[in-house]
């Protein structure tokens, strides 16, 4: 399987800016640039959109986990938390909510590291990757 996106920049770093667009659509021509990555500006940036792939990865690699576990979640909810600095992404937090009936919380926590060490986002990503876990 192989999923394309493509970035298009006009200008200078500062005062230029681009539009990314999708294989499948959801991104179409959608703003970035300077304001948007490193101030307040209309648009995406880079690092909104890999927290937006790490917990959306993350969330469907634990709903596997679970149900190869025996578990069927009501409800998972993940937050992606990234950060930058210097240049490099230096960390990545995920924060988690979950209801899945009838688990213990030992087994949710080994199922949610579990998720977290091998979802392909985490496994991509050379950062450190702290998870808060809890069980609703």
């Amino acid at each position: 399987m192989k999923r394309t996106a493509t970035a298009v920049w006009n200008g200078s770093g500062k005062e230029g800016g681009g539009h990314l667009s999708s294989q499948s659509g959801v991104l179409a021509n959608t703003q970035y640039s300077y304001l948007s990555r490193f101030e307040q500006g209309i648009g995406t940036n880079p690092e909104e959109l890999v927290a937006a792939a790490h917990s959306g990865c993350f969330s469907m690699k634990l709903a596997f986990v679970l149900g190869a576990a025996g578990f069927t979640p009501e409800s998972i909810e993940t937050t992606c938390t990234i950060t930058l600095d210097n240049g490099a992404i230096t960390s990545s937090v995920l924060d988690l909510k979950a209801k899945v009936p009838s688990i213990d919380a030992a087994k949710f926590q080994e199922c949610a590291t579990d998720a977290k060490l091998n979802c392909p986002i985490s496994k991509l990503l050379n950062t450190e990757i702290s998870l808060n876990a809890e069980l609703l």
